[in-house]
């Protein structure tokens, strides 16, 4: 007799498979990021449909089966109506669930990336977002993800000699993905260098502190989102 399994979980992605199945992708509050199989999802009088889109909150039921776990329930608790109205914080959900899928393997519950979650996608469905304020949201859940991940740099101390870093001459080191001082460049390969702005550590150090109603009051210029931007996807 199969066991139903219940929980809360955001779709973070979709596939289609065979005429009228779907399998989805779910980060869930007690089990972690699952695969789950909905039959007949397809289907226009399939019942799990209004529960099930991406970027949606559902609390679900699922089974597990000998080599698949199948949707059984799936009741919509938050559609993000703000977010799904604003092109531009859809494509950020979608970089968002990118970075996260990409990272989170396996079927493990972490209370501390759920709450993440939570708190951006509640951050970037607030109506009447600045572009920079939304841009900010995904710096700051790319930041704290990677920190609670255990990828969080130190961003006061040289990687190396373990000096304090100087503000003006502050660098990443892409190889290792750590931070360098000015003497210690030397050391490291041409073209496996980036230049950090003080600005940007400045800017990273309080998306780390993860307080968004803190963070969000930053006032950043042009000139530093670029490099912010930079300084992340190289990271």
């Amino acid at each position: 007799m199969f066991t139903h399994h219940r929980t809360q979980g955001f779709i973070l992605d979709k596939a289609d498979v065979g005429e009228t199945d779907r399998l989805f992708t779910v980060y869930t509050k007690d089990f972690g990021r699952l695969e789950l199989l909905a039959r007949s999802v397809r289907k226009i009088q399939s019942k799990l449909r209004a529960g099930l889109e991406i970027f949606y909150l559902s609390e679900i039921e699922f089974i597990q089966g000998k080599t698949q776990k199948t949707l059984t329930d799936a009741v919509l608790i938050d559609s993000f109506k703000n977010l799904r109205k604003d092109l531009a914080k859809l494509f950020i959900a979608d970089k968002i669930t990118e970075v996260f899928n990409g990272l989170v393997r396996g079927q493990e519950p972490d209370e501390k990336l759920w709450r993440l979650l939570a708190e951006t996608f509640k951050a970037l469905d607030t109506g009447n977002l600045k572009p920079e304020t939304r841009n900010l949201i995904y710096h700051y859940f790319v930041w704290n993800f990677l920190s609670l991940l255990g990828y969080r740099p130190d961003l006061y101390h040289c990687s190396l000699c373990r000096n304090r870093l100087m503000p003006d001459s502050i660098y990443l080191n892409l190889e290792e993905k750590s931070l360098i001082c000015g003497q210690c460049r030397r050391k490291i390969r041409h073209g496996k260098l980036l230049a950090f702005p003080p600005d940007t550590i400045k800017i990273i150090r309080i998306l780390l502190k993860k307080d968004w109603l803190l963070a969000k009051r930053l006032k950043i210029e042009t000139k530093d989102f670029n490099s912010l931007r930079i300084i992340s996807d190289r990271y």
